[in-house]
């Protein structure tokens, strides 16, 4: 694989045809198309989405949003973190690396990351450096998220009732 370059993408209607090509695209969990459309405004370059193109072909996608330190129950010392959701890849293109050309883009931001994986993709996070959060009822409300800390980040242990 040669050198992939991530890259935002413009919030517009051209963006919005090319995620119909993901198997995932009405899965209402990985739906990016509502997303999408809640945000479009013509070529908007403050956009959560970043891809991967081959021509003019969006290959590989995830959506990547910065959560405020004030939010911050997961990481220690508390922080700005990146919460990365809905990354898929075309599935002509698994398995040869741009998943992790995504995840690698967004480890360069040197920020903890959490995502809520979804069935079946454990061993690809796993592979990707990412741990099981110690789950808490009240912080995760039935998700399961998966945690990376950059150096000098460990996972905050509080206890729920330290919590209140």
């Amino acid at each position: 694989m040669d050198k992939v370059k991530v890259e935002k993408l413009l919030i517009n209607y051209k963006t919005l045809e090319k995620f119909k090509h993901f198997k995932e695209y009405g899965n209402q969990e990985l739906s990016m198309l509502e997303d999408l459309e809640n945000n479009l405004v013509e070529n908007q370059s403050d956009s959560p989405f970043y891809g991967i193109y081959i021509g003019d072909s969006i290959i590989a996608r995830m959506s990547l949003y910065r959560v405020n330190r004030k939010y911050d129950f997961y990481f220690d010392p508390p922080q700005d973190y990146l919460t990365l959701w809905k990354l898929e890849v075309l599935p002509e293109y698994q398995g040869k690396g741009y998943g992790k050309a995504l995840v690698d883009f967004a480890k360069s931001y040197q920020l903890p990351i959490k995502t809520n994986p979804r069935i079946n993709s454990h061993a690809f996070w796993e592979k990707m450096g990412f741990q099981k959060a110690q789950y808490k009822m009240e912080r995760d409300l039935g998700e399961n998220p998966l945690i990376w800390m950059p150096a000098g980040v460990k996972e905050n242990h509080i206890k729920e009732q330290d919590e209140a």
